[in-house]
Parts: structure tokens; C-alpha cells; sequence
């Protein structure tokens, strides 16, 4: 495996055998990729949790739909809050072309009094040690697919594996479900 097969950003698909419940059929945003370890954000789960709630917790006024919710970004630190949006122009947050993250809760205050119509409440993350994400790739845990900015920000989180697994040209039904003693994610 080449650094130039994990050049950030990418997504990191996971293929049907990583049975784990956090990482089953989980789209990972993969921001970060050094030889210390990576860090990534799985797009594709909505929580119960709803951002009012969580606002109103900090103590923040929300002015967005009261029924939108939280997103799991990982299992890693799920206290922890990450801002994903559309970001038209190019700023210090764009992990991506047209695509920032933010921890700031000045980031997280302007988008309570004025939401985008695209943007996540990401809660945790996903992170790997110094060769732990490759070990599991070259295991098969994962696909590597570009990012696709529509599927961070799809409105059925549900379809959005799917979506990025033919993205690539391949049949997710057509994907075999290996079993390697049980194998799945143990990323941490």
C-alpha cells in the first residue's frame, strides 16, 4: 500500500464483514493520514440525538428545524462535536473542495442562529494508531472510493454506502461476505 492510496481526503467504505455495530456499512471521511495514525468522521449514521437538544445543553439558541439530528462520527470521544458544511470558498476548516470541519463553538453558535442546508453534527470520530488503517485494508476491512461531497451531506444516510460502493464501479450485492474469525474494524 502506496501513501499515495490513503492521500487524504478520501472516503474509506466498509466492506460487508466488518460486523463491528459502529463501522458496519459505515462511510468513513478520512481527513487525516500520517505515520502517527488517522482520523476520520463515519457520514452515515444518524442518531436519535437532536441537535436542539444538544444546543440547548450548551446553552446555545437554535433557529434550525428542531427535529434535525445529531450524526455518530465514531467511537472515539463521542463528547466531542464536529461542525461538517458547505463551504463555497476556500477557508483555513475546507478538508475538501467545498467541504470544512469545525470544533469552535463559534462555528457551532453561527450555524444554531442561521443553519446551512448542508451541514452535520458529527459526535466522536473514528482513529487509527501508526499502521492500524492499513493492516485493515490490506485485511480487505475497507474500500477506498473519492470523496463525493453529495453523499456527506445525502438526505437518506441509509442509501449512502450503497451510493459510494457503485461510485467506484463495483455491485455491493456482488460483494462477498468473508468471515476471518469474526473479522471486523477494531479501529479505535
Amino acid at each position: 500500500m502506496t501513501d499515495d492510496e490513503l492521500r487524504t481526503p478520501i472516503f474509506l467504505l466498509a466492506m460487508p464483514q466488518v460486523m463491528d455495530p459502529f463501522f458496519h456499512k459505515s462511510v468513513i471521511l478520512l481527513v487525516a493520514h500520517e505515520s502517527e495514525g488517522s482520523l476520520g468522521f463515519i457520514v452515515n449514521r444518524p442518531m436519535e440525538l437532536k441537535i436542539s437538544s444538544i444546543m440547548e445543553d450548551l446553552e446555545i439558541p437554535w433557529l434550525g428545524d428542531p427535529e434535525n439530528c445529531a450524526f455518530f462520527g465514531g467511537p472515539v470521544s463521542p463528547e466531542l462535536g464536529t461542525l461538517v458544511y458547505r463551504e463555497a470558498h476556500e477557508d483555513e476548516h475546507q478538508v475538501c473542495p467545498g467541504v470544512a470541519v469545525s470544533q469552535s463553538v463559534e462555528h457551532l453558535t453561527e450555524v444554531a442562529a442561521e443553519p446551512p442546508e448542508s451541514f452535520r453534527l458529527l459526535l466522536g470520530y473514528a482513529g487509527w494508531g501508526d499502521g492500524q488503517l492499513e493492516r485493515e485494508i490490506l485485511r480487505n476491512d475497507w474500500l477506498i472510493a473519492p470523496v463525493q461531497t453529495d453523499l456527506i451531506f445525502a438526505d437518506d444516510p441509509d442509501a449512502v454506502w450503497r451510493s459510494a460502493v457503485e461510485s467506484v464501479g463495483i455491485d455491493p450485492d456482488q460483494l462477498p461476505l468473508w468471515t476471518q474469525g469474526g473479522a471486523g474494524s477494531s479501529a479505535n
